[in-house]
């Protein structure tokens, strides 16, 4: 039997930057993991790399500059005739982009001397205060011994009772990814991050893409200004979004997929669709683990209960990521990741969990860290808002992307940055420099403060921190 000082069951974002650091660290560790692709061959980097995160991005990506050649270059001087798209070509590009990031993964664990497990792990007993792990990787089985073990399983999709997805009409995550040709009619249920963003991409290359979504509010997590812009611009680009609907029932049949539904005024609906995209959020990966057997506590959620140094109901067993509570973010897990590395080498690590930004890679791209207006407002916490508008802004109006805003809300007593909100081209990348505001516990007169590049996208957070004491430059 090998012994370990840890072993992390799940190679995802969460898992395998566990497995890294603690590596790092000088502890010897292994990092189990079921994931194949296509190929039938080991896979790392869980969901995000091989079904999610990354192969949406390239996706989203091929579609924009899709979209953009037929109907943006033409305002640059430039015209071009007889577009087409080759679908197979853009997901093999996806695919190779798949290929580098999760080989990579494997070199880091080489680099690393992490030894990679293929199969499921479950945990089977603690001995002596050292954990037995089985690896079961079809007929062949071994196990392991660990001194410490690290749940990292991740989520997968939730399922609509009614509507299985099978990944031919009814379609995942994966199956979205995976799409032959461009659909005549697409059915979204969910308009969430993944519902969007999908959604986005298949529109872009010519499908008729409606989305329906349970919520009564679009976008509730986000701040409602974002969300009314958001919805307003979705809509201009031709996606059609029902809230407030009921599915009653999904037929799955050889020519499509029929959704019937009750919209938010009662009326039924009958709508007939090429393929039927189920984005209706996500459930913790647990089965498997052997959490009955030995007493590892799951919450009403089926998520893995744990406190606030992410240990487990059991000894030396910690978890992290999707499989716990909190944003399931690609993200979130890999800091959790290195925190619990960072804690098992006596480190006292930080991560605060009101910083986490959140990001929706539409066009324009949706990103915010913090409070919403509304949430302030019902917590009763006095604030001062500030707003600038990309449609002023050079930089923005050169790269013909001047849609959207960014907002900063701070503390009407101490002027602190309490949330940041953008809507706009790169706001991805933008929503960086307020997530480390907030973390130095920035005033929006700090920021104001700061010397922003010119001409420059960031000038328009300059401009929103300047706003929010009403001396705004360019507005």
């Amino acid at each position: 039997m090998s012994n370990y000082d840890v072993v992390v069951i799940g190679a995802g974002p969460g898992g395998y930057i566990a497995a890294i650091r603690a590596a790092q660290l000088g502890f010897k560790v292994a990092c189990i993991d079921a994931w194949k692709n296509k190929a039938g061959k080991a896979s790392l980097g869980g969901t995000c790399l091989n079904v999610g995160c990354i192969p949406s991005k390239a996706l989203l990506q091929s579609s924009e500059n899709f979209a953009q050649i037929q109907h943006d270059f033409a305002d640059h001087g430039i015209t071009a005739e007889g577009v087409k798209l080759d679908v197979a070509k853009m997901l093999s590009r996806k695919d190779k982009i798949v290929e580098k990031l999760t080989g990579g993964i494997g070199f880091l664990f080489k680099k690393n001397k992490i030894d990679s497990l293929h199969g499921t792990g479950r945990l089977v007993k603690r001995e002596n205060d050292v954990w037995q792990v089985e690896v079961k990787d079809g007929d062949k089985v071994e196990t392991v011994s660990a001194t410490r073990v690290i749940v990292a399983t991740g989520s997968s999709p939730r399922q609509i009772p009614g509507a299985e997805v099978d990944n031919i009409n009814i379609l995942d995550n994966e199956g979205a990814l995976s799409l032959a040709a461009v659909p005549a009619k697409l059915g979204v249920i969910g308009a969430g991050v993944i519902g969007l963003e999908m959604g986005s991409v298949w529109n872009r290359l010519g499908a008729e893409v409606k989305i329906l979504e349970a919520a009564p509010a679009f976008l509730g997590a986000a701040d409602e200004a974002v969300a009314k812009e958001a919805a307003k611009l979705f809509t201009k680009q031709g996606l059609a979004i029902s809230t407030g609907v009921k599915i009653n029932k999904v037929t799955n049949g050889k020519a499509g997929v029929t959704v019937e539904y009750v919209d938010a005024k009662g009326a039924e609906h009958k709508a007939e669709f090429d393929k039927l995209i189920v984005a209706v959020g996500r459930v913790p990966n647990t089965q498997g683990l052997g959490a009955e057997a030995i007493g590892l506590k799951l919450n009403d959620r089926g998520q893995v209960e744990i406190n606030d140094h992410w240990e487990t109901s059991l000894p030396n067993v910690y978890a992290i990521g999707d499989v716990v509570r909190g944003p399931m973010l690609a993200h979130k897990a890999m800091d959790e990741g290195v925190a619990v590395a960072e804690m098992l080498a006596g480190q006292k690590p930080h991560l605060d969990f009101n910083t986490i930004p959140w990001v929706i890679y539409t066009n324009p791209e949706i990103a915010w860290v913090g409070k919403t207006e509304q949430q302030l407002k019902a917590e009763g916490i006095e604030y001062k808002a500030g707003k600038s508008v990309f449609g002023a802004n050079g930089r923005a109006l050169g790269l013909g992307m001047a849609e959207g805003f960014v907002k900063v809300l701070a503390c009407a007593k101490t002027d602190r940055v309490l949330g940041v909100h953008l809507i706009g081209p790169f706001a991805s990348e933008m929503i960086a420099e307020a997530v480390m505001a907030m973390e130095f516990r920035a005033a929006s007169e700090d920021i104001a403060r700061i010397v922003h590049a010119h001409p420059s996208l960031s000038e328009v957070f300059h401009e929103a921190a300047l706003s929010v004491d009403k001396r705004a430059l360019h507005a």
